[in-house]
Parts: structure tokens; C-alpha cells; sequence
């Protein structure tokens, strides 16, 4: 749920940038699938539900750590933040291994620039709506121990004992 929350935010803005910079669709996530999925290479038009089956796919299913993030108790924007890498990490690795890709650091920097400014928009919506469900859920260990415990301003204090807890 968080991470097609996200994907559909980042699609809007993306087509929003689109409009005005007037940068086409990348077709990169379809070509990835087709080499995933051992498919011929479609002309462009046929390239796109594979795109656009990719572009939500990746979404959805790196939006599910996002989730066990967020229910481990690391919630808020430095969560997101540190899932904004996970997410440029995901995409590239697919792209990269599959040979449809090039490393970011060789891109030129405007593209880079899209591309970072849509994985954040990603992770920061995926992020809030995880954050919000898992909330729902209560007190992760991690954030118990972190009240216990005082975080990692104790050295060594080992795990909180009981786990999960549903309720303050």
C-alpha cells in the first residue's frame, strides 16, 4: 500500500515535470523487464505497459520494506530519507544488471536531478503512509528500546526483553 501510494505521487510529479520540461517518459524500466523476462525488445510503443508495468511494479514491491521499516520502528524523515538510496539502489541495480542502464554518476547531472528528486518524492509518501499504518500497530521494539534505553546514547545496553508491544 505505501509503496503504490508512492509511485502514484511520484508518477504525478513526474508528468507535472514533464509538462514543463518537456522530457519524454524513459523507457529504461520497460527495457529492463523485457531482459528480466528474456522478451524481444518491443518497438516503442509496445515498450510502454512493460514501462509502466516495471515503473509500478519496482514501486510497489520496494515499498514493502519501506513497511517493515516502519513496523521495526524507523519512522519519520530520516526513515525516508535513508529509503530514498534504497530505492535509487533498487532501480539502478536492476537497470545496471540487466545492461539497459548506465551508473548514475555518468548521467548527465539534470537527469540525475529528476531522477533523485522522484525517488525522494517516492520515499517520502511511501514513507508517511507506513509510518501512519505501522503507528496504527503501536510501539515497535526499536522505538521501546529507544525510550528504555535512552537510544545510542547508552553504549551496550542489549536488547529491551518482551518484543513487539501493542500498547504504552
Amino acid at each position: 500500500m505505501a509503496g503504490i501510494a508512492g509511485v502514484a505521487v511520484m508518477t504525478a510529479a513526474e508528468k507535472l515535470e514533464q509538462a514543463v520540461s518537456r522530457r519524454p517518459d524513459s523507457l529504461v524500466p520497460g527495457r529492463a523487464a523485457e531482459r528480466l523476462l528474456k522478451l524481444e525488445p518491443a518497438a516503442e510503443p509496445d515498450v510502454r505497459p512493460r514501462m509502466w508495468a516495471m515503473h509500478v511494479g519496482m514501486g510497489a514491491g520496494v515499498g514493502v520494506l519501506r513497511g517493515v521499516m516502519a513496523f521495526a520502528g524507523l519512522r519519520g524523515p530520516w526513515a525516508s530519507a535513508m529509503f530514498t538510496v534504497v530505492r535509487l539502489t533498487a532501480d539502478q541495480t536492476v537497470e545496471n544488471w540487466t545492461g539497459v542502464g548506465a551508473p548514475p554518476w555518468t548521467w548527465p547531472r539534470d537527469e540525475l536531478l529528476v531522477d533523485v528528486a522522484g525517488k525522494a518524492v517516492y520515499a517520502f509518501v511511501a514513507g508517511a503512509v507506513a509510518d501512519r499504518l505501522a503507528a496504527a500497530a503501536g510501539v515497535s521494539p526499536g522505538q521501546r528500546h529507544a525510550r528504555l534505553a535512552g537510544g545510542r546514547r547508552v553504549h551496550d545496553v542489549g536488547p529491551v526483553p518482551g518484543g513487539r508491544v501493542t500498547a504504552e
